[in-house]
């Protein structure tokens, strides 16, 4: 899952986004309120951390924007201002949740997981399609009737999780790209086809039926074949 972190304080950016990076989220970070809102509005995002007092586009302007253009990211506010109307102002134009500084960086990585978890299709430890699972503290990609398992890693990780979450879609590469790699990735498509190999191997170790198809001039959709697997 991918984090943006929206903060002109760099070293408090800093410290959020290694943290989060050790909790195997994707983070990226902006330092003002113009970049904040540009990224947010890209819906690349299933969470944004967001100080309200921002240079350029203050954080409840950016709110406001993420919410009038459906942006689906869950928002956690940040303030250093801890007055009622402050945090009454967030909630009313749709923040989900509301940290004030200064804050324990332990608290405000439960609340990320708190409302990750929300989106979660099954328990807090795993996601699943088809007949396969991806545990998700353990990185291991399970066959759901057998409980064979290989563990998965990395890029291909990340790959798994976001198609899992995303069944039956067709996803384009530049798609991918941004919320797998990130906005500013240097990475060539050879990669993303390596990268899916390595995962379509995998999936047949484990006798599964669930593919990663491509669609020609479109992207790629994840599903369950109908073909026997031998």
């Amino acid at each position: 899952m991918r984090i943006l972190v929206v903060e002109d304080e760099y070293s408090l950016a800093e410290i959020v986004a290694n943290r989060l990076k050790k909790e195997k989220y994707l983070v990226d970070i902006s330092l003002d309120g113009e970049d904040g809102l540009y990224n947010a509005l890209n819906d690349i995002y299933d969470l944004i951390i967001l100080d309200i007092m921002l240079p350029k586009v203050n954080g409840i302007e950016i709110l406001k924007q993420i919410k009038e253009n459906n942006i689906k990211a869950k928002v956690i506010m940040l303030t250093a201002k801890s007055e009622l109307d402050d945090k009454l102002l967030g909630f009313n134009e749709g923040a989900n949740d509301y940290v004030t500084k200064p804050f324990h960086i332990d608290e405000l990585i439960a609340r990320v997981n708190a409302q990750l978890r929300i989106n979660k299709k099954s328990n807090e430890d795993t996601i699943e399609f088809g007949d396969i699972k991806l545990d998700l503290k353990n990185s291991n990609l399970i066959k759901k009737d057998t409980l064979e398992k290989i563990n998965i890693i990395n890029k291909e990780f990340q790959l798994l999780e976001y198609f899992i979450n995303n069944p039956n879609q067709i996803l384009s590469k530049d798609l991918i790209y941004d919320k797998v790699w990130g906005m500013d990735n240097d990475s060539f498509s050879n990669n993303l086809e390596a990268y899916l190999s390595f995962i379509r191997k995998k999936l047949k170790i484990l006798g599964s039926k669930v593919t990663i198809k491509s669609i020609r001039n479109l992207g790629y959709r994840m599903e369950v074949s109908n073909e026997e697997t031998n």
